[in-house]
C-alpha cells in the first residue's frame, strides 16, 4: 500500500542543484532520506525529527545537501546542491516510530516504511 512518495528526481550535470520531495499519508516520528547505487550498500543521506527538532547528514554531504520539512503538509524535502557523479542513485524516502534521544537512527534498517524510489543521475 502506497505509504510515501517521491518525486523530483532528473538527470543534471555536476555542480547543478536538484530538489526531491516526499509526500507522507501518516505522520512518523522519524522521516529519512536513503540512497543506493549499482553495486554499493545502501546508505543515510539524511534524517530529520518531527517537527524539524533534530537532523543528521552523511559526512558525505554535509554542506551540500539539505533535508527540511513541511510539518503542516506532512511532506519531506532534499535539497541538494553542487551535486556529484558520486551522488548519483537511487533515493528513497523512509520513516518510522521512533522513540529516541537527538537525532534519528541513521540505520536504514530500523525504517520500515518506504517510498517506492527517485533516480539522481549527474554527469560529468
Amino acid at each position: 500500500q502506497v505509504t510515501l512518495v517521491e518525486s523530483g528526481g532528473g538527470s543534471v550535470q555536476a555542480g547543478g542543484s536538484l530538489n526531491v520531495s516526499c509526500e507522507a499519508y501518516r505522520y512518523y516520528t522519524c522521516m529519512g532520506w536513503f540512497r543506493q547505487a549499482p553495486g554499493k550498500e545502501r546508505e543515510r543521506v539524511a534524517t530529520i525529527t518531527a517537527g524539524g527538532g533534530s537532523t543528521s547528514y552523511a559526512d558525505s554531504v554535509k554542506g551540500r545537501f539539505t533535508i527540511s520539512q513541511d510539518y503542516a503538509k506532512n511532506t519531506l524535502y532534499l535539497q541538494m546542491h553542487n551535486l556529484q557523479p558520486d551522488d548519483t542513485a537511487m533515493y528513497q524516502c523512509a520513516a518510522d516510530f521512533q522513540e529516541i534521544i537527538g537525532a534519528c537512527h541513521t540505520s536504514w534498517s530500523r525504517y520500515r516504511y518506504w517510498g517506492q524510489g527517485t533516480q539522481v543521475t549527474v554527469s560529468s
